[in-house]
């Protein structure tokens, strides 16, 4: 059988090297801080250039003709929609004409302008 055998000499111990520690100096991490920022650049570019010009054109939208009516003295919710819409009933024009102005309650003021859904306009 054979052994092997190792000697002192042929074992070099190895030297305690120190740990390096990575360090950046000011215009480094200017660097890194300016790679860290272009896609966010690109990014915000490519979203200007793309989409404001189409959402900001207006090309598209339709313009509707809305018939107002302003509320005398005396007036209510009930009056305005029999006077508008004679054939219908006033619970639905009521209805369509409080969700047109965002009325929440039946109060009005005098002199306000209300308008009236394009279904009930002359």
């Amino acid at each position: 059988m054979s052994s092997i055998s190792f000697s002192t000499a042929a074992i070099i111990p190895a030297q305690a090297r120190p740990a390096t520690r990575l360090r950046l100096t000011a215009r480094g991490r200017g660097v890194l801080l300016a790679l860290a920022s272009l896609p966010l650049a690109a990014g915000i570019a490519f979203a200007a250039l793309s989409g404001g010009s189409a959402a900001a054109s207006g090309a598209d939208t339709a313009v509707a003709a809305v018939e107002t009516v302003t509320v005398m003295p005396g007036d209510t919710l009930w009056s305005i929609a029999t006077a508008v819409a004679p054939n219908s009933d006033p619970r639905d024009v009521i209805g369509e004409i409080s969700r047109m102005n965002l009325l929440r309650s039946g109060g009005l003021q005098v002199g306000q302008e209300l308008a009236i859904p394009a279904e009930y306009a002359d």
